[in-house]
């Protein structure tokens, strides 16, 4: 059937019931009272239908400023459908319909939306990733395992020059992926077109000695128009990754880049606390993820495992794998992406993100975890490759570093993390 589906965690002074009610008709035909076009024929073809609720619990006070107050606020979950013909398979109005007006609603004291389920005939005019999993590995050569990855640090500062420089080293040290920092963007001290023109530079003379093509995500996030002069940019000098602020943009800006790239797309999720750091409002990763992977996003950052961002390493663990999950529950394409971790990553975290995948088809992108080896970065490098191989192998990382001095020098030295997932190895 063709119907949109969402799930949504609600909390009401007037009840669930009423409480989705609201929202089904605020969201589809009805508006704050009857009116004489809205018939009982317009309402069967076109009104939202709620398809399920679920009372969890009460609370004494709202979790969010409410105007309509109550002794007890009643939670629970609330699942709540549409006509695929209400909208069509446009991603912003489909965004309108079911993440608009209603998280301002008056009966909703919180509102969290958590799920979503698409029709297969979202892929008839939505492209997916261009490049995915094997794409991204057949751009640096078909590289097995996972890729490991690293940031320009200083974030700002540095000129197209020393950005050449630094990317030299971890060209020298074996680095399979390198991105900007998405504060780095067109800014004066480090023009885009001379960035792209310096690091492209070594990068380039670094493929044609070694045979290996290291990926190099630039941030071109800007205006639309803007955005597909930089595209046009790479292109002329072989780049082969582009790299968005996906809520900067929006999902139109990002489906602009995938009309006219031909990179990959390195999805960055800056400002994703706005949307879920608050447990009674916003929208969860597994819904955005469907989002911009229907929109064209090869990449998507999933955080880090023990990282320095607030969320948990359960979130983390299920933002990383719906990455790699079908959007359709009924056929049409995968449009599989490639879940990058990063923040505060070191060799102590690639088997947990590993384990809780059960594949290598992640982007794993640590910073001081390479440039503060104390061997070099170069070394550095070789430690987190081992760690890979200790986790495929299911060797313990102590016993693996024995006989691997690179990986023995990061275990003395970044100190032991603990991974928070049920039944987890850390070491393993």
């Amino acid at each position: 059937m063709n119907r949109i589906t969402a799930t949504y965690e609600i909390e009401s002074p007037v009840g669930i019931a009423k409480a989705a009610e609201v929202m089904a008709g605020e969201q589809s035909t009805g508006t704050f009272g009857k009116i004489a076009l809205e018939t009982d024929e317009l309402r069967a073809r076109c009104a939202a239908q709620i398809d399920e609720l679920t009372i969890t619990g009460t609370r004494p006070r709202a979790s969010l400023p409410s105007r309509f107050s109550s002794e007890t606020y009643e939670r629970g979950m609330a699942t709540i459908s549409w006509p695929l013909d209400n909208l069509g398979t446009s991603l912003p109005n489909l965004l309108s319909t079911i993440a608009g007006n209603l998280f301002e609603l008056a009966e909703v004291s919180a509102i969290r939306l958590t799920d979503i389920s698409l029709p297969k005939v979202f892929a008839d005019t939505n492209p997916g990733p261009a490049f995915g999993v094997d794409g991204t590995r057949a751009a640096i050569g078909g590289h097995k395992g996972p890729m490991i990855g690293t940031i320009i640090k200083p974030c700002v500062g540095l000129s197209p020059s020393e950005t050449a420089g630094l990317v030299q080293t971890l060209l020298d040290a074996g680095i399979d992926f390198i991105k900007d920092d998405e504060l780095q963007a067109n800014g004066p001290h480090c023009p885009f077109p001379e960035r792209v023109a310096k690091v492209m530079g070594v990068i380039n003379d670094h493929a044609e000695r070694t045979g290996k093509r290291v990926m190099y995500a630039f941030n071109i996030t800007d205006e639309i128009d803007q955005m597909r002069r930089n595209l046009d940019l790479l292109s002329e000098y072989q780049a082969t990754c582009a790299m968005v602020c996906m809520s900067s943009v929006g999902i139109t800006g990002l489906r602009a880049v995938r009309n006219h790239s031909p990179h990959v797309i390195h999805g960055h999720r800056a400002g994703w606390g706005l949307f879920s750091r608050s447990p009674d409002i916003g929208i969860s990763f597994p819904v955005w993820q469907q989002l911009w992977r229907l929109a064209g996003a090869d990449h998507l950052h999933v955080n880090g495992l023990a990282s320095k961002f607030t969320e948990p390493d359960t979130v983390v663990a299920e933002s990383a794998r719906s990455v790699q999950e079908p959007i359709f529950n009924n056929g049409g394409p995968a449009y599989s992406a490639m879940p990058v971790y990063s923040s505060a990553q070191t060799i102590w975290q690639i088997a947990p993100a590993r384990a809780l995948l059960g594949n290598d088809d992640f982007l794993f992108c640590a910073g001081g975890g390479i440039m503060s080896h104390p061997e070099g970065p170069g070394a550095g490098v070789v430690a987190l490759r081992q760690a890979a191989d200790a986790a495929r192998n299911g060797v313990d990382i102590k016993e693996y570093a024995r006989e691997h001095p690179e990986l023995q020098a990061a275990v003395d030295t970044f100190p032991e993390t603990r991974v928070a997932l049920k039944g987890s190895v850390p070491n393993r």
